[in-house]
């Protein structure tokens, strides 16, 4: 795969138009970000192609928009941002391909920086239909001279800027999914063990994929987050209203099995946090939660958080791994009286002499949010799907793109 890097040493940027597939999907209130890691994530590349001569036409999509323009889910806050953080004014696109973005792309001097409005207003980005998503890259493709794949969190869909426009123009990836690739290669060959997994967030659904390919993989796979109680329920536990895929429960039952003949250690919560009702996340009004034994939940309480002893666990089961791989919170992180359980696995990691990995997703973000300093991990990835999806051994379109 060729890199931002062996453009630079080929002399093929300056004075070229290089469209750059970002991913600036970041979280909004209104029209003010609330984490601008994605941002920050694809600056190196941003500002070493605007340093060697670029002309930069950044693109990316924000939200899930109906395949047309949406006020709520515009750029315009990216841009602002990316702004501010380059130190150097960026123009603006109001469309995708039209008018404004012609004359917005016709209009950069040598290292300056454009921002397209989001692709996702134009039905052919995300379209199944080869031909309707060919014709959106076409004229995407008629905008630049050079592409440069950088959005990781996007890399897994078969979208028209991840996948159909590499193949029109020459290629290479940015420096983030550069480091994205080698730290994920770190995790699926030649890994240094023990290695341990930590997999939270609401559903067993969205982890089977993985778990089924981790389990050869780890040596010890740890369980939080709404996803723990489908795992204590198929053990036969009773867990209130808490959250519950009833229909996992057989390949739950059976993946626990495997786990044992494989010799795969999976640690569950030992106790967890209740309450009668969920929290309110706007106010953060103290819940006042209790701790019981995790096989212990009262039939109208709900799980909302990895308990105290649960937390000294996992701390335990982290502390001498020589690589870790997170993904997900241990509960309902955004209310503080249900951070702890995700604020211990990530000093866990801190405090662990392993090559800690935070799988992006709500887990970056809580990172972020609950304070640490995110050089104190390993690597913090920018697209949890993408990360977790390499997992499974799946064939990412986006990085297939950029292969020669």
């Amino acid at each position: 795969m060729k890199t931002i890097d062996d453009l630079l040493k080929e002399g093929q940027v300056a004075g070229k138009r290089v469209f750059v597939r970002a991913d600036l999907n970041v979280p909004l209130d209104g029209t003010i970000i609330t984490d601008d890691g994605r941002i920050r994530a694809v600056l190196p590349t941003i500002a070493k192609l605007a340093d060697a001569g670029a002309k930069v036409i950044v693109a990316s999509h924000l939200g899930r928009p109906k395949g047309a323009p949406d006020p709520q889910f515009s750029l315009a806050p990216a841009a602002s941002r990316l702004g501010e953080l380059l130190g150097k004014d960026v123009a603006f696109a109001t469309d995708t391909v039209g008018e404004s973005a012609r004359s917005t792309v016709a209009g950069l001097s040598d290292g300056q920086v454009a921002v397209l409005e989001n692709l996702r207003f134009n039905p052919g980005e995300t379209s199944k239909d080869d031909a309707e998503r060919g014709a959106f890259a076409d004229q995407l493709a008629a905008l630049a001279d050079v592409y440069v794949g950088d959005g990781f969190g996007a890399v897994h869909r078969k979208h028209a800027s991840v996948y159909d426009l590499p193949a029109r123009l020459p290629h290479a990836a940015g420096g983030l999914i550069a480091a994205e690739v080698g730290v994920l290669k770190q995790l699926t060959e030649d890994v240094k063990r023990p290695y341990a997994v930590v997999l939270g967030g609401a559903k067993v659904s969205d982890k089977l994929g993985v778990i089924d390919h981790l389990l050869e993989k780890a040596d010890r796979i740890l369980i939080g987050g709404g996803m723990a109680y489908t795992f204590l329920k198929a053990q036969g536990h009773e867990v209130g209203t808490s959250l519950l895929q009833e229909d996992q429960i057989p390949a739950v039952q059976a993946y626990l099995q495997r786990a044992e003949e494989r010799g795969v250690e999976f640690v569950l919560p030992v106790d967890v946090l209740i309450a009668t009702e969920f929290p309110d996340l706007k106010t953060k009004a103290p819940a006042n939660p209790s701790a019981v034994a995790a096989d212990a939940i009262p039939a109208d309480q709900e799980g909302l958080d990895i308990g105290p002893e649960a937390r000294k666990l996992y701390a335990s089961k982290l502390a001498d791994a020589a690589t870790v791989f997170w993904n997900g919170p241990m509960g309902v992180f955004e209310h503080p009286d249900y951070a702890e359980g995700t604020r211990a696995v990530a000093q866990a990691l801190i405090d662990s002499p392993a090559f800690t990995v935070v799988g992006g997703g709500d887990s970056a973000a809580a990172v972020r949010i609950l304070g640490f300093d995110e050089n104190a991990f390993g690597h913090i990835s920018t697209g949890g799907g993408a990360s977790l999806e390499y997992l499974e051994g799946k064939t990412l379109p986006g990085l297939a793109a950029l292969e020669d």
